[in-house]
């Protein structure tokens, strides 16, 4: 298990689960993108005033390899560290992990950036100021 620049501590509900009771494949992009925007918001970034602003934060590609499963009810916490990927892109790298007993669950690489209002792909240099500051 590595540090991480930030965590956040969730729990599986009933309904995130499929017929073999477990948390369907799906489910953790949500999970994933939930930690995204909640690290965004904890560091100054208000995603819903960029898109007001016609600059869409907007996932180019996503890298999942799933360990093991979560079933319902489980608690668990996600572990989220950035880096720049190039002049337009940020790699965002997400783990998830069974709070019980710290299982590892997933590993995720997440590769972001954002689109102005052409839809050309474009980074506002205080947001690459913000993630730059918690690059791991």
């Amino acid at each position: 298990m590595e540090e991480y620049s930030y965590k956040l501590e969730m729990q599986v509900r009933d309904y995130e689960c499929d017929m073999q009771g477990i948390v369907n494949n799906a489910v953790y992009q949500n999970y994933l993108e939930h930690t995204r925007h909640e690290f965004l918001k904890s560091i100054g970034i208000d995603f819903a005033e960029y898109a007001r602003k016609n600059i869409n934060l907007v996932v180019v590609r996503i890298e999942i390899d799933f360990k093991f499963p979560l079933k319902s009810g489980d608690d668990f916490w996600v572990g989220l560290n950035c880096a720049k990927e190039s002049r337009i892109k940020f790699g965002f790298f997400q783990d998830i992990y069974r709070s019980s007993d710290n299982k590892p669950v997933i590993r995720a690489k997440i590769i972001a950036t954002g689109l102005n209002e052409k839809g050309l792909p474009s980074l506002p240099p205080e947001l690459v100021e913000s993630l730059t500051a918690f690059e791991s």
